[in-house]
């Protein structure tokens, strides 16, 4: 355990009668976003868990409706400590959040940090659930159900020719019951500080998109990154879908298209960064990567109305290529030894 005193200081309790707690300090990151109901829904369920966090970091991205309401409702219902609320003064979008999520999280003495998105709840026996590959493994996924309670589809690993990821294989899991991967989700990635301590917070610069896919790409160059057979989660929030066999598409914000084709060029430099970039692959999973979203567009939401977005963020990534003062995100200094 991590030999911060705030750590220490904060003793688990409540354990199930013969299971045994994760090693090392829990903290949960959520961040959040004018989803004060979603919100509501998970700190419900983290209240339930039957191995709780240590500490439950939220991260309220600027919030306008009653999300501050919500957290201090909360917050008493957990032990003295346990519910952080660090509510930022703009909206810093996911990675942003996730990054200060992440930093906190450290800052508290957190061994592992477990993000999360407001629109998921947790399993009451998640961590039981984890306990073993946490023993094993630094950088771990675990499953989700989908809002109507089917198994939520999720098999990404980057395809580092065209710098995407794509669906990896029909069977998932190896016989032990995990698949190695290279990419990620913050709806629920659970992470290592060690790891963090190499490759540095999150990236706040992708405001939203492709920041947790490479930052699991990172963490899968310092250590093996895993998706377990365990369901720890459920997503809350519909969407429209279309299933195509071998991925879900879901509907889009305007936003999130323009940052989707923006936030290539970040991939970009950093897979160039770690000697991993081939420009003519790179440039053709880019022209994939519009392609799906112009899919995307028509299949799912029935029109052309947003190809304003990519084409703008595609032509703006260009100014992110063309930054010589680009720099990737730094390595954090080693916590204190445990004593």
């Amino acid at each position: 355990m991590s030999g911060n005193p705030a750590a220490a200081s904060f003793p688990r309790a409540g354990y199930p009668v013969g299971v045994n707690p994760p090693a090392g300090t829990v903290v949960i990151a959520i961040v959040t976003f004018n989803r004060s109901a979603l919100l509501d829904d998970l700190l419900r369920s983290a209240a339930a868990m039957t191995t709780p966090a240590d500490r439950i970091v939220i991260v309220d991205n600027a919030s306008t409706d009653d999300t501050q309401d919500v957290i201090a409702q909360w917050t008493p219902r957990f032990p003295d400590g346990v519910v952080v609320n660090r509510r930022l003064e703009t909206n810093t979008g996911g990675a942003g959040g996730f990054s200060e999520g992440t930093r906190v999280a450290l800052e508290l003495g957190a061994d592992w940090v477990w993000l999360m998105d407001d629109d998921v709840e947790i399993l009451p026996d998640a961590l039981e659930l984890f306990a073993p590959w946490m023993a094993r493994f630094q950088v771990i996924h675990g499953r989700r159900y989908d809002v109507d309670g089917t198994p939520f589809y999720w098999q990404a690993k980057f395809n580092e020719f065209l710098g995407v990821p794509l669906p990896y294989s029909v069977k998932t899991f190896n016989t032990e019951g995990y698949a190695v991967t290279n990419s990620g989700t913050f709806e629920g990635m659970l992470i290592h500080a060690d790891v963090v301590e190499r490759i540095g917070l999150p990236d706040p610069r992708f405001f939203i998109s492709w920041d947790d896919a490479v930052y699991a790409w990172l963490a899968s160059l310092e250590t093996e990154v895993v998706y377990v057979d365990e369901f720890v989660l459920q997503k809350k929030r519909e969407q429209r879908q279309v299933n195509l066999g071998v991925r879900h598409l879901n509907d889009s914000s305007p936003l999130a298209k323009y940052h989707v084709m923006r936030n290539r060029a970040y991939v970009g430099r950093y897979f160039a960064e770690h000697g991993r970039l081939n420009r003519v692959g790179f440039g053709l999973g880019t022209g994939l990567t519009y392609a799906k979203e112009v899919v995307r567009l028509v299949v799912v939401e029935h029109g052309l109305k947003g190809l304003g977005e990519l084409t703008r963020g595609w032509r703006d990534g260009r100014k992110i290529w063309a930054d010589r003062s680009w720099e990737p995100m730094p390595a954090l200094a080693p916590r204190t030894p445990s004593e």
